[in-house]
């Protein structure tokens, strides 16, 4: 039978259940488009900018079985669109991103957009590929499909050159897309060493990453069977309820909160599940990490890079936990400690609170009292998306998350403006559920007019932004040690004109007596599938233990005659301005 690319390549996307394609038509990709057009399975999205289509692409996969996909113009559009993808590559997501091609059929060179993708795309996807004929569409788009799946996850690349888009050719039959079943391999001698490890240990401890956040049931047994403390990474805050008594918060180390700080102080082993001990989560490799490690990841790679695991333990956490789980029964000296732990995290817990929700203010809102309204109103199965910037760290210290895959952030690439485009995928692929976004201001400026695409598609994101004019993250850190905040105060921004442009409703937070009644109204507004956007007077005086951690610890590590010269500096600085 004869097909067209176009058309090989819409029914291969649809095979492996892909719902929504996020991208830009263009010369190149036309003929994909006009498929797309006709497919029962899938909507093809229109964004205002690729990167907004890849950001969006990622919160379908972080929120969804779905792969997000993007359909992209060759060129212009894969370097704007390279940020999401990079964003997806280090933070282990999955993302299919098909191309169009220049032709390869002419023998001209110099065409519109001709460039080597593949030379641009190498260091930030897992596989390339670039399609030679019509027979290999299908089966190469389902092995991309898997290779992004399998492992652990991230983008992969499709090119698909025009005139095989646009002609019919030759093919045997349209091929069934079949998952493979791959075997549960794992070695089994290390995982009852584990076992015997955590159930010695006096003061076991359990630390949490994205590789987890589909097993929290067994996570939480295992924790309540040993009385153990759990931590998590900042991309796997979702991977172990913030309601449970023996969560303690984000990292455990001088950068985290006092409540994982003192549950963590005795630690003798530690189970580490899906995670890389990367620089945020561990406040710039301040936490130590107590002998006895064992170290549990799909990728071989991520051990003994930055902390010596005891016992490495290669393969799926979805396999092998349940397999420990099994194994863990509690004691009376583990059943004593989850009271000890336990009563440690509320107390500490309450207090830090506490330290944040001191008294209201008229003129500014508090990230405490904010926060712990948002708590109030907002379900359990909201969807909270957040962007790279001191908001960042103040969601994680102060906004508990009680669903896996309910929050979700830019972490290893920490790529500014991603939350906006992000939320608008997570609430395409959940769209009962409320969404919502916040954002520092500078990062709304990158991506914030993608919210028109949730305009058009009728869709209630709410988005705050937390507004103080500034980088807020890197003024503070120029603040402190240069007395100078250079290149990092942003114009004065009409938020409401912005908005309005749009087809946003838009409602100001000017204090802590409005933070209630204007997150009211901006959950009504959204539930008229009214994109909102939220603009927040934010308090940024007060500093993260984050923020505080990681200039010790960063401080700590100079050579003594450079940090006296910093030191010797910064007073200067802060006495004569």
């Amino acid at each position: 039978m004869k097909k067209t690319g176009a058309f090989l390549t819409v029914y291969a996307l649809e095979q492996i259940g892909v719902k929504h394609t996020f991208g830009i038509p263009g010369v190149h990709n036309t003929e994909i488009y006009d498929e797309l057009n006709k497919s029962k399975l899938i909507d093809p999205v229109l964004v205002t900018h690729e990167c907004g289509a890849a950001f969006m692409a990622d919160g379908v996969s972080r929120t969804s079985k779905s792969i997000g996909t993007l359909v992209i113009v060759p060129a212009a559009g894969l370097t704007h669109a390279m940020s999401g993808i990079g964003e997806a590559y280090l933070d282990g997501i999955p993302m299919l991103i098909i191309s169009g091609g220049t032709r390869k059929d002419t023998g001209h060179y110099y065409q519109l957009h001709q460039i080597d993708q593949g030379k641009v795309l190498n260091g930030i996807i897992k596989k390339y590929y670039q399609i030679k004929n019509h027979e290999d569409i299908v089966p190469q788009i389902f092995k991309a499909y898997e290779t992004a799946v399998s492992g652990e996850p991230g983008p992969v690349f499709v090119e698909i050159p025009v005139e095989i888009q646009m002609f019919q050719g030759e093919i045997q039959e349209l091929q069934k897309y079949h998952q493979k079943v791959l075997p549960d391999l794992f070695d089994e001698k290390k995982l009852e060493k584990s076992v015997q490890l955590l159930t010695e240990s006096k003061y076991p401890g359990i630390y949490v990453g994205w590789g987890a956040v589909d097993i929290s049931a067994e996570i939480i047994k295992i924790a309540e069977s040993l009385g153990a403390p759990v931590a998590t990474t900042f991309q796997g805050i979702s991977a172990f309820p913030g309601n449970h008594p023996l969560h303690s918060g984000v990292g455990f180390g001088p950068s985290s909160i006092p409540a994982s700080q003192k549950v963590f102080a005795d630690c003798d082993c530690l189970l580490a599940v899906g995670v890389r001990f990367s620089e945020l989560a561990t406040g710039s490799y301040g936490t130590s990490i107590p002998e006895r490690l064992i170290h549990i990841d799909i990728n071989p790679n991520v051990f003994n890079k930055n902390y010596t695991a005891t016992i490495a333990i290669e393969g799926d956490a979805k396999i092998i936990i349940p397999e420990i789980s099994k194994s863990i029964k509690s004691s009376s000296s583990s059943e004593k400690r989850y009271r000890f732990v336990s009563d440690i995290i509320k107390k500490e817990k309450k207090n830090y609170l506490k330290s944040w929700m001191k008294k209201k203010q008229n003129n500014i809102v508090s990230p405490g009292f904010f926060f712990n309204e948002l708590g109030e109103k907002l379900s359990d199965d909201t969807i909270m998306v957040v962007d790279d910037g001191k908001h960042t760290f103040l969601s994680a210290e102060l906004f508990s998350v009680q669903k896996s895959r309910h929050f979700i952030s830019p972490t290893d690439f920490n790529c500014m403006g991603y939350s906006v485009p992000a939320a608008i995928g997570a609430k395409i692929s959940n769209p009962d559920k409320t969404v919502i976004a916040i954002v520092g201001d500078g990062a709304f400026l990158m991506t914030g007019m993608e919210l028109l695409t949730a305009s058009m598609l009728e869709l209630g994101v709410i988005v705050f932004i937390f507004n103080d004019g500034e980088l807020g993250q890197i003024s503070q850190f120029q603040k402190i040690p240069l007395n100078r905040k250079t290149a990092s105060i942003l114009g004065n921004v009409q938020f409401e004109g912005i908005a309005k442009a749009i087809g946003a409703h838009y409602i100001k937070m000017n204090n802590d007596n409005e933070i209630s009644e204007v997150i009211s109204v901006a959950l009504e507004k959204s539930r008229e599938k009214i994109p909102v956007l939220v603009d927040v007077n934010i308090d940024y005086s007060k500093k993260t233990y984050l923020t505080k951690g990681v200039v010790r610890t960063n401080l700590g590590r100079f050579p003594t005659k450079e940090k006296l010269r910093f030191i010797g500096r910064a007073l200067k600085r802060h006495i004569t301005g």
